[in-house]
Order: C-alpha cells, then structure tokens, then sequence
C-alpha cells in the first residue's frame, strides 16, 4: 500500500505589472517614511531611500519625481490613514453630534501613531508649503470634520467652513500637545468639552417689534 503524500498547494502565479508597480511603490513609500521620521526631511536622500527599500534610485524617479513629491506622497497616505480611522469610528453612529464627538477624539487617537505628527504637523508645513498641506488635509480629515459639523449644526446659523478651520486648528494644536508629552486623556477631555460647547444652540434672539 503506497504511502499517500500530502498535497500541495498550488505555487502563486507570477504577479502582473500592476502588482509589481503597487510592491515598489509601497516599499519606498514605507523605507521614506521611516527615513523621514528617523532623520527629518533635510537629512534624508533619494539614494538612501532607494536602499532601504531594495530597489535602485532609478526606480524611484520612475514612481516619483523628487524627494519632495516623494515626500508629499507619504503625507497623502498618512492623511488618508487618519481619514479612514474616523470614517470607521463613526461609521455606525446615526446621531450627528454623538458621530462628530467620537470622531474627534478618533483624529486624537490617529494622530499618536509614531512620527504622524511630526509629519503632518511640523515637517509637512515647512516643507510642501501651507497651500499644499492645507489642500491634503481638506481632503482627509478637515472634510470629515466640516461634514460632521455641517450634519451636527443643521440649519444653525453659523459659517460651518470658517469654524471647521478654526476646529480643525484647534485640533491639530492638541495633537502636537499630546505628542510633546501632555496627558492625553486630559487634552482629549478639553477638547470634547469645547466642541460640546460649540455645538450648543445659543437661545433665539427676540425678534424686533
């Protein structure tokens, strides 16, 4: 009686070139943002990027056209990583307050991810300019908090662009707080309670006779 062999799971087929593209960029995508948070964005070269990640320097010029857009780059998908966190948080919250009181509190949360702060919040601005770092923010989490309070506020007579600036300001300050070592808990608190108090309906004003 023959022994009978286990079967063999079948070898994974060659990868396409889409494949291929999505490894290598991804790869330099994470040996940059290793990079850039370990030695800053000055101190940090192409040729060293491209060594990290096990491919030559002229594959990175093929995905990208220089450190910086390199570099814009690994901001984008930080952003787009914090945009999803909240999207998730409040993914299942049908009340619009409670949704932008829990999403808040995700961007914190989101924010304490190592070196995002210093990417986003420091090196970002110094770096692409605020025109350019403004437009990746409006794209990821300024948009998920201009629509939590659009939602929340209704038909209340306030100018929901103009605050969702101002918030979002505010919020990027407690994360830079929390990063350089303040309490979360306590920032987190403090910056609930602020947003409960901008969410508070002010009484009617009397209509004039």
């Amino acid at each position: 009686m023959q022994e009978s062999r286990p079967s063999r799971s079948p070898s994974p087929g060659p990868r396409s070139n889409r494949e291929r593209t999505e490894a290598t960029r991804h790869a330099l995508l994470e040996a940059a943002r290793g990079l850039f948070v370990s030695k800053g964005y000055s101190d940090t070269s192409t040729p060293e990027v491209a060594v990290a990640a096990g491919i030559t320097r002229g594959a990175l010029y093929h995905h990208f056209i220089d450190k910086r857009d390199l570099f814009r780059h690994v901001l984008q998908r930080e952003a787009q990583s914090v945009r999803e966190e909240i999207v998730a948080a409040t993914a299942n919250d049908p009340d619009p307050q409670s949704a932008l009181s829990v999403g808040a509190q995700a961007y914190l949360r989101a924010m304490t991810v190592p070196g995002r702060t210093r990417l986003l919040l420091i090196d970002g601005p110094a770096v692409l300019g605020l025109a350019d770092i403004a437009a990746i923010d409006d794209a990821n989490a300024a948009d998920t908090l201009h629509e939590g309070l659009a939602a929340a506020l209704g038909e209340h007579q306030v100018d929901v662009p103009a605050l969702a600036k101002l918030l979002s300001s505010a919020f990027d300050r407690a994360a830079l707080e929390i990063d350089a070592g303040a309490d979360a808990e306590r920032v987190g608190a403090t910056m609930a309670w602020l947003l409960q108090r901008v969410l508070e309906r002010p009484a009617a004003k009397p209509r004039k006779r």
